[in-house]
């Protein structure tokens, strides 16, 4: 089998880890530690040089450097806490709020147990900034595997920040650019509605090896 990401240039593959830490703290709630981290991840951007998720990700750090605090607050609560389409949460995108969504996040829970992290703040494990932290951490491939399962949940995601004209939209679409190449499936239009007895689709995060 040929390396996961195989049609990525080396360079794209050696700035995913980056990137995607970039993107993680980009969505991060706008608090003392963001802002007091900015200067620093204003130089890790730079360092991703001309890619294109380095691009996608000075925009969102130039909205958080030229907004006041509480006025970056108050956008960030209005973008991510007040509607589902808009949340950060990827397996809602998937499974929408039926009986599916609980195995799913069982299986992302296993997969954090595997390689020792717990998502901070006892964050649920499909919250996309503890995702990010974990692929762009984790040993091996299979992290980044089940964050690119999540591609039609980012997708849509990125549509419903786009249509709302938020600067946080660069930030998905700096970590759909990092994702391997792979075919997608069809972006779906909602989320699911409650499907008992079917199979569930969407993430393809790694089972537990053991129940």
């Amino acid at each position: 089998m040929r390396p996961f990401g195989k049609r990525a240039s080396g360079r794209r593959r050696r700035s995913r880890p980056v990137s995607w830490l970039l993107a993680a703290w980009c969505l991060h709630y706008p608090d003392d530690t963001l802002y007091e981290y900015l200067p620093l991840l204003r130089r890790c951007a730079d360092e991703l040089g001309d890619t294109p998720s380095a691009g996608e990700l000075a925009l969102v750090l130039d909205h958080l450097h030229a907004t006041r605090r509480g006025d970056a607050e108050e956008h960030y609560v209005g973008v991510f806490d007040t509607r589902p389409r808009r949340g950060l949460h990827l397996t809602w995108y998937t499974h929408g709020d039926t009986r599916l969504r609980g195995s799913a996040l069982a299986e992302l829970a296993g997969l954090y147990r595997r390689y020792g992290y717990r998502p901070r703040g006892g964050e649920l494990p499909d919250y996309l900034p503890a995702l990010l932290e974990l692929a762009a951490t984790a040993s091996g491939t299979e992290c980044a595997r089940a964050l690119a399962g999540f591609r039609p949940a980012l997708s849509m995601l990125r549509s419903n920040l786009a249509a709302c004209g938020t600067p946080y939209e660069a930030a998905i679409s700096a970590v759909l650019i990092a994702l391997p190449n792979r075919p997608t499936e069809p972006l779906p239009s909602s989320p699911p509605a409650e499907l008992v007895g079917l199979e569930p689709y969407g993430a393809t995060a790694a089972r537990e090896s053991s129940r």
